[in-house]
């Protein structure tokens, strides 16, 4: 047994690296206990159910997905150049992972599917981090007058074919992706952009 003491984030990364392995079908609590050196009880006072633990690895996977789209968020800069580069990083950020980790990938995918409380979150949060860019463009005059919310969320769900998981197949060739994105947001931006 460990003597080290046992952290949320250390079960967490025992928990990513069993499911690597085992796939989400195969990987028990028991698996992750032992590749820790604890009992699968000591797994359980951090995480109540394997489901739980579940939904945990995967916020915080998708939380790493989302957490360099704030940097585009926050940056200075014209809102449609900040706007063009989050979408544009969202879709290589998930691409990216599809293509050189496709078992990672497709397991997340798997759990993020049955944890549709933790994709909404996720969802969410995209659809917010987007709509703060739209709201920056409406202030500055950049954009046309509308509810930042509500234009956001349809930026996401305009360009999902991009960073959807489910439309994953979508993305077997990156030089027509790469331009059909581009294709779709000058068209997204061309309709947010208030008319001179």
């Amino acid at each position: 047994m460990s003597t080290e003491p046992l952290t949320s984030e250390a079960i967490l990364d025992a928990a990513e690296a069993a499911l690597r392995r085992f796939g989400p079908a195969k990987t028990s609590v028991v698996d992750v206990a032992r590749a820790l050196e604890v009992s699968h009880g000591s797994v359980y006072r951090h995480f109540p159910s394997k489901a739980a633990l579940r939904e945990a690895v995967t916020a915080r996977w998708l939380e790493r997905v989302s957490a360099p789209l704030e940097d585009v968020v926050t940056r200075p800069g014209p809102a449609s150049r900040r706007l063009r580069d989050w979408v544009a990083l969202l879709a290589a950020t998930k691409q990216a992972i599809a293509r050189d980790e496709p078992e990672l990938f497709e397991t997340f995918h798997q759990i993020a599917t049955g944890s549709r409380e933790v994709a909404a979150v996720h969802v969410d949060h995209l659809a917010d981090q987007a709509a703060r860019i739209v709201a920056d463009g409406i202030a500055a005059g950049e954009f046309t007058d509308g509810d930042p919310a509500v234009l956001g969320r349809a930026v996401l769900q305009a360009t999902a074919r991009f960073h959807h998981p489910a439309l994953s197949r979508e993305w077997a060739d990156p030089a027509t992706t790469t331009a059909d994105l581009d294709a779709v947001l000058t068209l997204i931006l061309h309709g947010l952009t208030r008319p001179e």
